[in-house]
């Protein structure tokens, strides 16, 4: 459990940074790489670094989550990346990538090898569903879960509505939806605080 410090300009406690050995965060981005298969790893990777070993916060997860969606490439990848550089910095941060990266890619060399000697039976189709499936059920458990702990403010159900629309229903682009909504949010909620402060 992190232990709490308190700063010296204000009274509310603040968490400090857990110890993480690098050997156990290598250990555990390769099993989450392992388990990457058919999608869901973002489930998978909250239940470990939030739930089971209290490295990241909710609302770091959520931070992760947010700036891995935006940046190009594969979100798991830009989340390790994200999580292994606060935990660990520079080292933590290739451990991790590493960690999610060489398994999959072992296992997509043999999945590849597989599928091109039993594509023809029927059955294969039908693993690769249930495969999918698993992956979905996973992400999609995750995202109730993390949706839970957002706050229920117009604003943000507003701009979670509107992206749901935009990119879900309209079919619309995702960078491009990115490019205005990010801004927009960043806009509305700037002016939301100074009227607080206000």
């Amino acid at each position: 459990m992190p232990t709490e410090i308190l700063p010296s300009d204000t009274t509310e406690p603040i968490a400090a940074k857990p110890h993480v050995p690098l050997l156990e965060l290598l250990g555990i981005f390769l099993r989450l790489g392992i388990l990457a298969i058919g999608g869901g790893v973002q489930a998978f990777m909250y239940r470990d670094l939030v739930e089971i070993k209290k490295w990241i916060s909710e609302k770091e997860y959520l931070t992760g989550f947010a700036i891995a969606q935006v940046l190009p490439g594969a979100n798991p990848v830009n989340l390790a990346l994200y999580f292994g550089l606060q935990l660990r910095g520079g080292p933590g941060a290739t451990a991790a990538v590493l960690g999610m990266v060489v398994p999959a890619f072992c296992i997509i060399l043999a999945m590849g090898y597989a599928y091109r000697q039993f594509a023809g039976y029927p059955a294969t189709h039908f693993i690769l569903v249930g495969v999918a499936s698993v992956g979905v059920a996973a992400t999609l458990a995750m995202g109730i879960k993390v949706s839970r702990k957002l706050d229920r403010d117009w604003p943000t159900i507003l701009i979670a509505m509107i992206t749901f629309a935009m990119v879900g229903i309209f079919r619309l682009p995702m960078v491009p939806v990115v490019l205005v909504i990010v801004p927009l949010a960043i806009l509305l909620f700037y002016v939301m605080e100074r009227r607080r402060a206000g």
